[in-house]
This record gives structure tokens, C-alpha cells and sequence, in this order.
């Protein structure tokens, strides 16, 4: 079920980044607002008819809606706004694809734990891998210089998101956490879109359908996803399977929107694919030699 799951996020989460290329003719507000609106309202609606939020209290609301904004709203907005720049949608992964590094650095000062030799080796060789292909993809970019720091402004939200999850003693279920994300992302964006004039949707068919799309993939299962695999597998493994993401939309993206997929793209998904390799296949001796030392003893 875990390595299920791995699959369906990478995927998943993948499919965002093509959302705005594809449907590059819409305002990149109007579609995240209506991406994350309606959603909300099912999601509340659901959380209430289950019970799901009962005995949430005012301290896990408040952690979890900081959580939404750093995770959802600002990585959201820092995304679409670098693919309408003109950023590619595989150097946008770049923000998934330089977190495991940033995360590596810090999970010792920030949460004590400690990233092993073969971890940071197979980190290393999966960053190798992911500047091959954003490499590949830089020529021909008609984005500014300035547009790449979306990018790291997404990447950097995720980071401080991701931290402030693990470092909390909030356990709330994945259903709440979702609905509490989502709503507050919503309510931040209602406003902002009003302000630039991007609040009312336009009447195209294919503009509702992309709202779907990003509001059940990229949103509903991905983010579902994100958390439930850092209970579950580790930040340091889940942060590996982020160097996925980059080749994955890079190879969408050639596939879908006509972008450049060359041999050193193709060298770059190789080193991706084994620095996640190193990474997991660490994690798993590790877990099975914690469990057999009480064996041992």
C-alpha cells in the first residue's frame, strides 16, 4: 500500500505543474481560486455530516490553518505564477526537486534527527539528476531571470509547511487536515483574486474542466497523499520521492505541451531514479535493524 501510494503521489503531484501550462490561456487566479472554492465547501460539508473534526481544538486549528498557508496557499500561488511567467514546468519542479536537499540540511538542528551516509549519498546523486533536466530545459525558456525566484519561493513555503507539521504534536487525520488546508487557502485567495479582477470564471468548458482536474489530483490526492506518506514512510523518504517529481513533469511535459526531452533529460531521469533508489533502500535497512535489535538483546 505505501509503495501504491508513493506512485499515486508522484504522479499526482506531478499533474500540477501542467494545470497552468495547459491552461495557459486562463488568468492563473481565477483558476487556483475556483481550483480550491468549491472544494472547500465539500470538504466542510463532508468533515461536518462524519464528525471527523470533533474534539479539534483551537491550538490544532491554528497550527494546521499556518500549515495550509505556507503549504497550499503560498506554494500554489508561487507556482502558477512562475509557469505564467514563462518557466517551464519542469524547471519549475526544481522547487520539489531542491527540498530534499534543504530538508536533509536541516531535519538534524530542526527535529534531531540524523540523515545517513547512504541517504546523503543518494540525495546527492538524485540533485545531480534533477539539474540535468532542468538543465535540458533552460534553452529556449522565454521566462526573465527574476521568474525563477517563484520557484524558490514555492520551494521555501513547502519547507517551512513541511517542518512546522513535523515539529508539532498535532495528529489530526488527513481528512481534517485537508479540509482545514484547502479552506484557508480559499479564503486567502477570495480576496486577492477580487482585487486583481480575476474572481469571476470565465464560461469556457474546458476552464471547469481543469478546475476539476487540479481540485481532485493535484489537490484532493496529492496533498492527501504528502501527509499521510510523512506519518508514514519519514521525512527524509518522502523528501526523496520528490526528486521524481522533476522528471516526471519534464517527461509529461514533453509528452503533453511539446517541450524539449533530450539525452541528457533522459541521463538526468536515470540519476533521479537511483538517488530515490539509495535513499529508500537506506531508510528500509535502517527500520529492519531497529526492529531486529530488541531481538538482538
Amino acid at each position: 500500500m505505501t509503495v501504491a501510494a508513493a506512485v499515486a503521489f508522484v504522479l499526482t503531484w506531478s499533474s500540477g505543474f501542467l494545470v497552468p501550462a495547459i491552461a495557459a490561456d486562463v488568468p492563473p487566479l481565477s483558476l487556483l481560486v475556483w481550483r480550491f472554492v468549491p472544494l472547500a465547501v465539500v470538504l466542510l460539508a463532508v468533515t461536518m455530516l462524519t464528525g471527523a473534526a470533533r474534539g479539534l481544538t483551537r491550538a490544532e486549528l491554528g497550527r494546521q490553518a499556518l500549515i495550509g498557508l505556507c503549504a497550499q496557499f503560498g506554494y500554489c500561488v508561487a507556482v502558477y505564477a512562475a509557469i505564467a511567467s514563462g518557466v517551464a514546468t519542469g524547471t519549475t519542479a526544481l522547487i520539489d526537486a531542491v527540498q530534499p536537499l534543504v530538508v536533509a540540511a536541516l531535519v538534524g538542528p530542526l527535529l534531531g534527527l540524523r540523515v545517513r551516509g547512504a541517504q546523503w549519498a543518494g540525495l546527492v546523486v538524485g540533485a545531480l539528476g534533477v539539474l540535468l533536466v532542468v538543465r535540458s530545459q533552460l534553452e529556449g525558456s522565454r521566462a526573465d531571470l527574476w521568474a525563477y525566484a517563484w520557484p524558490v519561493i514555492a520551494m521555501a513555503c513547502l519547507v517551512v509547511g513541511t517542518f512546522v507539521q513535523r515539529r508539532s504534536a498535532v495528529q489530526t487525520g488527513t481528512l481534517v487536515t485537508l479540509t482545514i488546508h484547502v479552506t484557508v487557502t480559499a479564503v486567502a485567495l477570495v480576496p486577492v483574486a477580487a482585487l486583481f479582477g480575476a474572481l469571476v470564471p470565465p464560461a469556457s468548458a474546458s476552464f471547469w474542466l481543469a478546475v476539476g482536474f487540479a481540485a481532485v489530483f493535484p489537490t484532493l490526492c496529492a496533498y492527501g497523499l504528502y501527509w499521510w506518506l510523512l506519518r508514514r514512510v519519514g521525512i527524509t523518504a518522502l523528501n526523496a520521492l520528490l526528486f521524481l517529481i522533476a522528471p516526471t513533469t519534464a517527461f509529461a511535459g514533453a509528452l503533453i505541451l511539446g517541450e524539449p526531452l533530450t539525452a541528457v533529460t533522459l541521463l538526468g531521469f536515470a540519476l533521479c531514479g537511483s538517488g530515490v533508489a539509495a535513499v529508500l533502500v537506506s531508510e528500509a535497512r535502517a527500520a529492519s535493524a531497529e526492529r531486529a535489535e530488541p531481538v538482538r538483546r
